[in-house]
């Protein structure tokens, strides 16, 4: 089975389920967090044992955010997909679709850097968009894109201002609390990125976790160490569905730029 196939996509998800993960969105985790007793059935609805937020960043073709999207839906899984403004992203029959299939929808930001780091003209135009999402879904979550190739890191306009003024309750690189929660992401097409990864990471405990073993490579191997009980209880798991496709022609497409991006963020990382 390809590696970063819709397929094997799915066959990751559907081992976390046989594992007994319960598979939610960002936001459901936060409320559940915060607020354990329903308002709507006066019932208890407390983070389960077993969770893996479902997270994804749709940096371009959001039509593969779409596939994923109904593969989760016919599985019973939630997730949070993060859109950017760029036209390379933001598609709005695409975003109604997956608000239609149950997901959740945020804004992927990345102001300081569209605004060449003036912080007040960012907050505004973070604002605009948020307003512009909010259009298609209730948005009260957001995550800052990356941007690797920009100087400005996305977060730092949040010295000066605050989001929750906003009515966002969380962001998932300042809000979640990741000495409780392991970090999966597929950045650099593969799950080990991390070590050319600009800002896809969690240094503070990356360390922890390479010391513990909990490092794989592949989809296959991350499904395997799934089934022998390895992975923690509690994850956050981010992909970048244009990396997933059953394609060919989309697969070398983004293996070989991704490679090339490698290359590059390798630098990056080391002048940092």
């Amino acid at each position: 089975m390809r590696d970063f196939s819709l397929e094997i996509y799915r066959e990751l998800l559907e081992t976390l389920q046989a594992k007994g993960y319960e598979l939610i969105s960002y936001s459901d985790y936060c409320r559940r967090l915060t607020n354990p007793q329903s308002p709507i059935t006066n019932h208890q609805s407390p983070v389960p044992d077993k969770f893996l937020i479902l997270r994804h960043d749709v940096d371009k073709l959001p039509k593969n955010s779409l596939r994923t999207a109904q593969i989760e839906r016919a599985i019973g899984a939630k997730a949070s997909y993060y859109f950017r403004v760029g036209k390379e992203s933001n598609n709005p029959e695409v975003i109604r679709a997956v608000v239609r299939l149950g997901h959740e929808i945020g804004y992927h930001y990345e102001d300081m850097a569209l605004c060449n780091g003036d912080v007040d003209a960012a907050y505004d135009h973070f604002k605009t968009w948020l307003e512009y999402f909010r259009y298609y879904y209730a948005v009260e979550t957001i995550c800052m894109h990356g941007a690797p190739t920009s100087r400005y890191d996305g977060r730092d306009l949040w010295k000066k201002y605050s989001y929750k003024d906003l009515g966002i309750i969380a962001e998932p690189y300042l809000d979640t609390d990741f000495s409780d929660v392991f970090y999966l992401t597929d950045t650099g097409r593969c799950w080990d990125g991390y070590t050319v990864s600009v800002r896809d990471k969690i240094p503070q405990y990356q360390d922890q976790w390479t010391a513990a073993g909990l490092t794989w490579h592949t989809t296959p191997e991350l499904i395997e160490a799934i089934r022998q009980d390895l992975l923690p209880p509690h994850v956050m798991m981010t992909t970048h569905p244009q990396r997933w496709t059953d394609n060919t022609i989309l697969w070398w497409k983004e293996r070989i730029l991704q490679n090339t991006k490698n290359s590059i963020k390798r630098i990056i990382v080391k002048q940092k």
